[in-house]
């Protein structure tokens, strides 16, 4: 398949951390464990820099689901509770995505999520529409398939895989749909990548942290402290990394996470990264400050309580 291809010129720019309100949807499989709660309210809870227009539930197979298209409606409903207990309406807000993962790296999986995702990207003219997505990358890559063109019109801010020193990228993210996850590095798409071990490992919090400063916080802050003490089951010594915040954190504030200017890898069949320098740019994240991030996080839930 032929995607358009932007010159080195217009991907540095786009590659540029953002400035000013981002325009954004959110592709989330917000069932699959704890972390996308936190990502989902964070955004929610940041109006003065992010706009979030969309909100796409994402397919996801492990033990909390019965296969991709379990995970996806699970994750839909999962997010109308966190909405609820925000006070926000989901209709025309909320879209449910693939029931399922490519079965070739040219068939898109097309779904509400990839329709709505190709109509917002086409009308994303002035600036790019960004495109945050902390699950399989399915949605996301079959309304790339499904219309080229919005390559030109969007920068996707994908969590998946491991840094690209890492020996192998047996990533939950990325191996879910391995045709979707090597798109995003092969298309040319204008990428923010957001590695897990070795980067995003740092973004780790506790249940007395959470206990201190979520539980309490309204509805939402309750929901949010219940999910994670209930995740772990030895408390002792314990820490949980809250991986997908970090796109967020991104957005908000590109200082919380480092990034550089690095060519694109090569995901290979043995699930491994392979260079070449020749291979076009994308931005990827090289550390995450934890501190300022969780601060944020902290401060908005309060304040949205209060407010309650």
């Amino acid at each position: 398949m032929d995607f358009p291809v932007l010159s080195e010129g217009q991907r540095i720019e786009r590659l540029q951390p953002p400035k000013g309100k981002v325009r954004m949807v959110l592709d989330t499989d917000t069932y699959n464990e704890i972390d996308d709660q936190f990502a989902v309210v964070q955004a929610l809870l940041s109006p003065k820099k992010l706009n979030v227009e969309a909100l796409y539930a994402a397919p996801f197979s492990n033990s909390r689901s019965a296969g991709p298209g379990d995970g996806m409606e699970k994750s839909y409903q999962e997010i109308l509770r966190l909405l609820r207990r925000l006070g926000r309406p989901h209709k025309g807000f909320v879209f449910k995505g693939s029931k399922g993962y490519l079965a070739a790296a040219d068939q898109p999986r097309p779904s509400a999520a990839a329709r709505d995702l190709v109509r917002r990207a086409r009308s994303a003219k002035k600036t790019p529409l960004y495109v945050v997505a902390i699950g399989a990358i399915t949605n996301v890559a079959s309304a790339v398939l499904m219309d080229p063109k919005i390559i030109k019109n969007i920068v996707v801010v994908w969590l998946g895989g491991h840094a690209h020193y890492w020996p192998r990228v047996h990533e939950f993210n990325l191996k879910q749909d391995v045709h979707a996850s090597r798109l995003m590095f092969d298309c040319g798409v204008p990428l923010i990548h957001m590695p897990c071990m070795g980067v995003t490992t740092h973004l780790a919090t506790t249940v007395p942290e959470i206990e201190r400063y979520v539980r309490g916080r309204g509805a939402i802050g309750d929901y949010l402290a219940d999910i994670f003490a209930e995740y772990g089951r030895d408390k002792y010594a314990w820490s949980k990394v809250l991986w997908d915040m970090v796109t967020i954190a991104y957005l908000l504030d590109p200082g919380w996470v480092p990034t550089t200017l690095v060519h694109s890898p090569i995901l290979t069949d043995q699930l491994t990264w392979s260079h070449d320098s020749g291979r076009h740019l994308i931005r990827c994240a090289t550390y995450v400050k934890r501190d300022p991030i969780f601060a944020d996080f902290f401060r908005k839930l309060e304040a949205f309580a209060k407010k309650r």
